[in-house]
């Protein structure tokens, strides 16, 4: 069981656009993402958004697009690390979003949250 409730909350930027979210913050309808979305959960979680983010963010979008479910972190350290191996992306991947995967990098790519998740 969560300790947050799931009640959807309404959440509107200053750009006027509006999202709907669940108790921690990640977005009901992965669909509705947009780079203002990203720009304003990554500001609530202290991160500036480098090519390097946007890359993984991207990333992370088209591997759900294309195979329906969110990539785990270990396929993201992989991408991350190419031909530098799986732990350069690990070192890149908590560099880049320091408190975890799924609490940074997932939320601002517009994902919903998921039930269970392997850290690889």
């Amino acid at each position: 069981m969560r300790a947050v409730a799931e009640t959807p909350v309404t959440l509107t930027l200053l750009t006027g656009e509006s999202f709907t979210v669940d108790g921690h913050g990640y977005l009901a309808d992965p669909e509705a993402w947009t780079e203002s979305f990203a720009d304003y959960v990554a500001r609530e979680e202290g991160i500036e958004l480098s090519p390097r983010h946007w890359a993984l963010i991207r990333w992370i979008r088209e591997q759900e697009a294309d195979h329906g479910v969110m990539p785990d972190a270990r396929f993201a350290m992989k991408y991350l690390g190419g031909a530098r191996g799986k732990q350069a992306g690990r070192e890149e991947l908590f560099a880049l979003f320091p408190y975890g995967y799924v609490k940074q990098a997932i939320r601002i790519a517009g994902m919903r949250q998921p039930r269970a998740w392997s850290t690889g």
